[in-house]
């Protein structure tokens, strides 16, 4: 069941992402800016923990869950180490993904050949 909630939230936030592309005719980073945004906002007002809780991956790997996690990790970071956790929070608890996806864009790059 867990795998489920995650598969239809994950896909409700892209469908999601879409309609706003096509709607508002706005750009893919423009879209990733406000759902950025918007995980960030709804995760320092304790809302989309809940929804992390509930549909985990689904909810934690797209673009609102980066949001969160960085607004996880400067709370977290703040009680911690103070003042100086608003600085290094957010980078320490999105650390993991970022270093994923330059991995895994160093080795696609290395692999695949781009076609002009």
């Amino acid at each position: 069941m867990t795998f489920l909630w995650a598969f239809l939230i994950g896909g409700l936030l892209c469908v999601v992402a879409q309609l706003v592309m096509d709607w508002f005719r706005m750009t893919p980073g423009q879209v990733l800016v406000i759902f950025v945004m918007a995980g960030a906002i709804l995760g320092g007002l304790g809302i989309y923990g809940k929804l992390v809780n509930f549909a985990g991956a689904g909810a934690a790997v797209p673009l609102p869950g980066f949001g969160y996690t960085m607004v996880e990790g400067i709370g977290q970071a703040v009680k911690q180490k103070g003042a100086l956790g608003l600085f290094t929070g957010g980078l320490t608890a999105a650390s993991g993904g970022i270093k994923a996806a330059v991995v895994f864009g160093l080795v696609a790059a290395l692999i695949f050949k781009p076609k002009s």
